[in-house]
């Protein structure tokens, strides 16, 4: 048995020697550490042990990298600030909680405001001494930022289309309960950010997390006291419409649909993006299908999915903590059996539902109650003012004249819901009076492409991805149009590290930072999200990009069979073959 997954089944000749951050979660007395001191403190950045557990309150420390060598030059330090990220399940928010963070990224952050790839929003920018003061709004607004990050389940990602019937209303019930029950048990949380630090006397008359007792036992009965090896992600989606890439998950319930109704879910377990090319060790991986559930059924074996992880997977090595290589070292029978074990009875095998769809929800749907949602495609989910567009402003316009339900979809795009027929020229018109392009404006390979933040205030961040990735689609829209390939759907997703983000080893095109100012190209993945790319070029510098990307397409135009999509001509060709038919190919 690899050392990377500890066998539990046979026992241990030596202490497995735990990374430093189990050591500091171990020893944080349940995520408190001395975060409260150093809140008082006026330097302007955490310590290291108090920045990991910051983590599981939804912070992260960083600092603007493009002024780094400026600062160096003048004798400074670097510029810190702290990102903090919501968890917004399934991605349904009101306006006023929308407004509410627009207020916050004006007022104490860096102005702008970012929709994420899992469905929720990030603040960036904001000041040490500011933090507190931020995670309270945030709760005062009936949202929290626990569990966010850090070593726990995350934002659970759903279908965000808002449908009237059995169906979605089930997918909704399902997603708020299993966040509640997957949630840290910790009253560390209210302490630290929802009290007065001064009486300690509650601050909020009705924040976004429960008030504890006033002598609160402190147990966590899910994660214990030092929670998970590392993240875990947790997705719920529909066969016909794998809108949040449900096996890139470490856990995934795909609904399976009898008669307009859930009947229960099809289980995937081991999803997972990262990888480390410096580490063959590392590697992404989809999802396995392991075992169908009932409704009923379903929360107590997320429960022990998280259990077998959180009792067999690596703590000596971050590197190869996630769900996914234990499944890669025992197997999924293996696996499975572990989590009947703890769930304690066997489970049925899936049925043969799978994901066939994918809808991104954009433009004018249908809700089937007579009114309308709107889809609008923000580019990366960056939020922003200038003197272009201006999306924070047309957004507090519309969330003020209308007071709709807003969703996020898992591509970093805003829904508005609850649109009547005789209101649908007025949203759009607000939308255009700011400069927004509307979705029917936008091209087709801009509305599937999306990125991480990458640089300047990603510290992992090896190159460019959010600010290159616009200017990127610019050069390709033209020769995709002269190819006759406008229309053509295909997922384009970059990412500034290989620590994959923005999911780019599922895509039909990606393109990942290797080194400064190069990237490494993958193929062949798809937009259905069920199969990994394979590396196509590795190292190519930034300003031949462009070029190896046209030479791709027109590669697909001149030798695609039938109606089959880039990626999937990709894959059939293989590596190998297509980097000869994209040199032989015919360039627009």
């Amino acid at each position: 048995m690899s050392t990377d997954a500890p066998d539990s089944s046979t026992p241990t000749e030596a202490p497995i020697k735990l990374s430093a951050v189990e050591k500091i979660k171990q020893e944080s007395n349940y995520l408190m550490g001395t975060i409260d001191q150093e809140l008082k403190d006026p330097v302007d950045h955490f310590n290291n042990d108090n920045l990991q557990l910051l983590k599981f309150h939804g912070s992260y420390q960083q600092d603007d990298r493009d002024l780094r060598v400026k600062l160096k030059k003048s004798g400074g330090g670097k510029a810190y600030s702290m990102m903090l990220r919501c968890r917004i399940p399934g991605g349904r928010l009101t306006s006023d909680q929308l407004v509410a963070h627009l207020d916050m990224c004006d007022e104490l952050g860096n102005s702008t405001l970012k929709i994420t790839t899992r469905q929720t929003l990030q603040l960036h920018g904001i000041l040490k001494s500011d933090l507190r003061e931020v995670i309270k709004r945030v709760n005062e607004c009936g949202l929290s930022t626990l569990a966010a990050c850090g070593d726990v389940n995350r934002n659970i990602m759903c279908c965000p289309a808002k449908r009237v019937g059995a169906i979605h209303s089930q997918l909704e019930q399902f997603t708020d309960e299993l966040t509640t029950a997957l949630a840290p048990q910790t009253p560390a949380y209210h302490e630290l950010w929802i009290t007065d630090p001064d009486t300690g006397e509650k601050t909020l008359a009705d924040g976004g997390e429960p008030t504890p007792s006033s002598n609160p036992v402190i147990d966590e009965p899910l994660y214990g006291p030092t929670y998970l090896p590392r993240k875990f992600k947790v997705g719920i989606a529909l066969p016909e419409d794998n809108c949040i890439d449900i096996y890139t998950q470490d856990l995934g319930f795909i609904a399976v649909v009898r008669d307009e109704k859930i009947i229960g879910y099809n289980v995937t377990v081991g999803g997972g993006m990262g990888r480390t090319p410096s580490a063959k060790k590392t590697f992404p991986a989809l999802a396995k299908r392991m075992a169908f559930v009932t409704p009923q059924q379903a929360i107590d074996v997320a429960k022990a999915v998280i259990i077998v992880q959180r009792d067999n997977g690596n703590r000596s090595d971050r590197k190869v903590a996630r769900l996914k290589y234990l499944i890669a070292n025992w197997g999924i029978e293996r696996f499975r059996s572990e989590v009947e074990s703890v769930f304690g009875e066997k489970l049925a095998d899936c049925t043969e539902d799978d994901v066939h769809g994918f809808d991104d929800h954009m433009g004018w749907q249908a809700q089937g109650d007579g009114k309308w949602s709107y889809g609008l495609n923000v580019e990366n989910g960056r939020l922003y003012d200038n003197e272009k567009i201006q999306f924070k402003t047309a957004f507090r316009k519309i969330c003020a004249e209308f007071n709709r339900e807003i969703r996020f979809t898992g591509h970093q795009s805003i829904i508005f819901c609850d649109i009547e027929e005789g209101e649908k020229d007025r949203l759009i018109e607000i939308i255009q009076e700011h400069g927004i392009p509307t979705t029917e404006q936008t091209s087709t390979v801009r509305r599937w492409s999306m990125s991480c933040v990458a640089l300047p205030t990603c510290g992992l961040a090896i190159t460019e991805s959010e600010r290159r990735l616009p200017s990127l689609i610019d050069s390709i829209e033209e020769p995709l149009a002269k190819l006759g390939l406008s229309n053509e759907r295909f997922t384009i997703r970059m990412t500034g590290c290989p620590n994959g983000c923005a999911r780019p080893y599922n895509a039909d095109l990606a393109l990942v930072g290797r080194a400064v100012g190069k990237y490494t190209l993958f193929t062949g993945g798809g937009w259905l999200g069920n199969r990994m790319a394979e590396i196509y070029k590795d190292a190519v510098k930034d300003d031949e990009v462009v070029d190896e990307m046209i030479g791709l397409f027109a590669a697909f135009k001149a030798n695609r069979e039938g109606e089959e999509s880039f990626g999937d001509f990709c894959s059939r060709v293989g590596v190998e073959k297509l980097a000869e038919l994209a040199e032989a190919a015919p360039r627009p």
